[in-house]
């Protein structure tokens, strides 16, 4: 019997991988039809504008948030059976975080109109800001917490996907800059919609229980100063550049330079949603055998995703960045790109041990000094080279974006000595190894069919070499053969993501 209820866990495990791989995969495509239209139509001054207002509501949205998801998360999970519990607990965050986004919102209006830098934005941020309005009544945790993957994957799809028809409609010139936060912002407003439709299968809304608020004081209070550190380690970026760049433009090259970087990362954190839950359930049951094979599943999953996409984004940066933006503007972009696809690899690792480890043991402090200490230094360093960048006519997102992967090793550096009986085991192993060993080989590939032998002849009798359809032909054929180079070596190291999967698969048929 007890056999059985994990070979479920475990497969359900599973399932909810496959799903979210599937959506990630599903919602970059996407994203990759839409953001470059963006990029072209927008400009890097008015993208640059768009993307300095989106910061700054970010950080509102982080105080309307004040750290409940992860609270919301942790506590859900341990009723999730119980649906009167279940109910109470949500019916508490509900209240809790509908007070904490009004007071939010009132702090933005106050701001926007009365510190002179945010008022050539104000149109732009107040239209933003319904993100963290509609925010309010999205009840995301809860599915999180229930592991409802399918329909999260199904409805973050078909969202994401009537989002990019109407900017691709209606976002025809760099004016439309206001219609494009519009549609924007209308994406988290119709998840919120579908969320509260569907959870009523899960909860009710009659008070049965009193809430105890009590409860969450100390743990909420050390997650909302996560969060806000969180808030100013993450968007810090962006913020400073708009501030030493007046026109934006670099605050632009900038958002393309990181795109590819922000989808890796959001494909590892999309993931984490799947073991966080389960993780928790584990440590709490004391059941450290699969907490800790859950930790090494998930880092290995990490290290299979991210170190082929550092190869390839490292090698092709500038192929990459003229794909997205075009030849036009955007002079930084594939520099910030080389500089900062490390962070896939620090900064999601630093993920997997906050929401894995740090969250179930219930010792976020630690993640709270990490961030703490990397916010001050990241602001710093990036501040101080973005200044001498700019006095020496350099690119002045360049220098932030050195200050930016100094400061994330120094973080993880930081989480791995406070996790080190649990994360030496699920980082450090055989299997990752056999990874790097892998991507290595892709690496030289890589390099000798771009530098050397490049590509791109093969096609030069119909395209210039500067074409961006000789780039992405270039960039399709090197993934390709990067990709059956790298499970082959996989297969031939019996690599166990890859080996196991074939033998799922030669059962099933079997």
């Amino acid at each position: 019997m007890g056999l059985s209820i994990i070979n479920v866990m475990k497969n359900n495990i599973r399932f909810n991988v496959v799903i979210n791989i599937v959506r990630t995969v599903a919602l970059t495509v996407i994203s990759f039809l839409t953001f470059p239209y963006v990029c072209r139509v927008l400009g890097d001054s008015q993208l640059g504008l768009y993307t300095w207002a989106n910061t700054i509501a970010f950080y509102f949205l982080i105080l309307a948030k004040i750290g409940l998801p992860n609270l919301a998360i942790r506590e859900c999970v341990l009723v999730r059976d119980d649906k009167e519990k279940l109910s109470n607990k949500a019916q508490a965050f509900f209240l809790l975080q509908g007070v904490t986004t009004i007071l939010s919102f009132v702090l933005l209006i106050s701001m926007v109109y009365t510190i002179p830098a945010f008022q050539n934005a104000a149109t732009l941020i107040l239209l933003l800001s319904i993100n963290f309005i509609s925010g309010a009544f999205s009840f995301e945790w809860l599915f999180i917490a229930l592991e409802k993957q399918l329909y999260m994957s199904i409805r973050s799809i078909v969202v994401l996907a009537i989002a990019s028809i109407l900017i691709i409609a209606m976002v025809k010139n760099p004016d439309h800059v206001y219609i494009y936060a519009l549609i924007s912002a209308g994406v988290t407003v119709f998840t919120s919609i579908a969320n509260m439709i569907y959870m009523t299968k899960f909860i009710n809304f009659k008070k049965t229980m009193p809430y105890n608020y009590k409860q969450y004081l100390k743990p909420l209070s050390i997650l909302f100063l996560l969060s806000v550190i969180l808030a100013l380690y993450n968007q810090t970026d962006s913020f400073i550049l708009g501030l030493l760049d007046e026109s934006k433009v670099e605050v632009g090259s900038y958002a393309v330079g990181i795109k590819g970087v922000e989808i890796i990362i959001g494909i590892l954190a999309s993931l984490s949603t799947v073991f966080v839950p389960r993780s928790t359930h584990y440590y709490s049951l004391e059941d450290k055998r699969f907490f800790n094979n859950l930790n090494v599943y998930s880092a290995n999953i990490c290290f299979f995703i991210v170190l082929p996409a550092i190869v390839t984004m490292g090698v092709m940066s500038e192929e990459l960045t003229s794909i997205i933006a075009g030849n036009i503007g955007y002079e930084s972009s594939s520099m910030v790109l080389l500089i900062l696809i490390m962070m896939m690899l620090t900064y999601s690792l630093g993920d997997i041990i906050y929401g894995q480890i740090l969250i179930p043991m219930k010792q976020e402090k630690y993640y709270l000094w990490a961030m703490g200490g990397g916010t001050i230094l990241n602001i710093a360093a990036s501040v101080t080279l973005g200044i001498i960048f700019k006095n020496n006519n350099l690119s002045i997102a360049t220098g932030v974006a050195i200050g930016t992967v100094i400061t994330d090793l120094l973080v993880l550096t930081f989480l791995l000595a406070k996790t080190w009986k649990w994360s030496k085991k699920a980082i450090f192993n055989l299997n990752t190894l056999k990874l790097f060993t892998a991507s290595l080989a892709i690496l030289v590939v890589s390099i000798l069919l771009v530098k050397v032998f490049p590509l791109s002849t093969l096609w030069a009798s119909t395209y210039s070499s500067d074409s961006e359809i000789s780039k992405g032909l270039t960039l399709l054929l090197i993934v390709l053969i990067d990709g059956i180079i790298y499970i082959g070596l996989l297969l031939l190291m019996k690599e166990k993501l890859v080996s196991s999967f074939l033998k799922r698969r030669f059962k099933e048929k079997n």
